[in-house]
């Protein structure tokens, strides 16, 4: 009863607090996209080569176009109260439904990366701690600089020749195979093997963040002096490793993982368009192209709830490693 009391709790202060702040960057890049020279009838237009001069002023009028700026801020918003994220010109249909049918594979993505991620990482950070200074610690030390520096479309595109062109082990995009047709596990694991690829390109710069602040958390308090006392009572190594420094190493990682969420929903957006992975990133993408400011708008604000109810799972996770810090708040 009271985790569910501590939920909720978290809940209703995330949203207050997020409602406001969403609110505000709608309005700051809905204003944005209107200094953007064009619009879809424009693209609409290129796309056709036969749209006459009525045509367009017909088309403006009919997706409201014409409009001054503050009346097409107001109706969009007079539209997001019923949740309706409005119409697509471009795809012809409502951007919800647009949204929700690419959401799956976005969240697919992206969870898959950071479980590679954080399993990785913190894998990584442990070795790197336990034998600090030693030749594990250093081996892993230069990888992870190497995973850190490189940008995650160019780890993309080398893995992509590596797995793709030359061994020819692995799908080089799309999510499922054309033509296919594959129905139950056969789909499902035709779909994993889709987002190998991604998933690695994705996870590889936060592999190494999660490796380094896991190492340097655990050296700080493998110092303190409950773990001293824990070493004193007999206890296996291992086991003061794993259940008491690590346990107490992830309340930092944790932490950065909400933080980097957000980060990670960015970095998607490049990877599904290296990898052609139609997920939001590569709709936002062709959004953009296509001047089509509501699927634009409406991908930025579900990104933003996201990134809300990810901080949420954080803060709840970080109450059950540390029961203390809800007495802090």
């Amino acid at each position: 009863m009271e985790s569910l009391t501590r939920i909720f709790y978290a809940l209703g202060r995330a949203l207050f607090q997020a409602v406001p702040a969403a609110l505000g960057i709608v309005l700051v890049v809905f204003l944005f996209l209107q200094l953007v020279p064009g619009d879809v009838v424009d693209v609409m237009a290129s796309q056709s080569g036969s749209a006459t001069a009525e045509n367009m002023a017909w088309l403006r009028a009919e997706y409201g176009l014409d409009k001054p700026v503050l009346l097409q801020f107001y109706s969009y918003l007079s539209h997001l109260a019923h949740f309706n994220l409005g119409y697509s010109p471009r795809y012809g249909t409502d951007v919800t439904t647009l949204i929700l049918s690419r959401l799956p594979n976005t969240l697919l993505l992206m969870l898959l990366a950071q479980c590679v991620a954080l399993v990785v990482g913190i894998s990584f950070g442990v070795i790197m701690a336990v034998w600090a200074n030693k030749w594990p610690d250093r081996l892993l030390t230069l990888l992870n600089l190497l995973l850190y520096s490189l940008p995650g479309f160019w780890m993309g595109l080398v893995i992509l020749l590596l797995f793709s062109v030359q061994l020819d082990w692995l799908p080089s995009g799309g999510s499922q195979t054309v033509g296919a047709n594959l129905t139950g596990w056969h789909a499902i694991v035709d779909t994993l093997r889709h987002a190998v690829l991604p998933v690695l390109s994705l996870s590889s710069y936060f592999i190494a963040i999660y490796a380094r602040l896991t190492r340097s958390a655990m050296l700080e308090i493998a110092s303190q002096d409950f773990v001293r006392t824990a070493h004193a009572k007999g206890l296996h190594p291992r086991t003061v490793a794993l259940r008491h420094i690590l346990r107490c190493a992830l309340m930092p990682v944790t932490t950065v993982a909400g933080m980097y969420f957000g980060n990670l929903l960015g970095g998607a957006a490049v990877i599904e368009t290296v990898f052609n992975w139609p997920g939001l990133g590569s709709l936002a993408m062709e959004a953009i192209v296509a001047r089509d400011f509501n699927v634009v708008l409406g991908v930025l604000l579900l990104s933003a709830f996201l990134v809300v109810i990810v901080n949420i799972v954080v803060d709840v996770l970080q109450s059950w490693l540390d029961p203390r810090i809800e007495g802090k708040k």
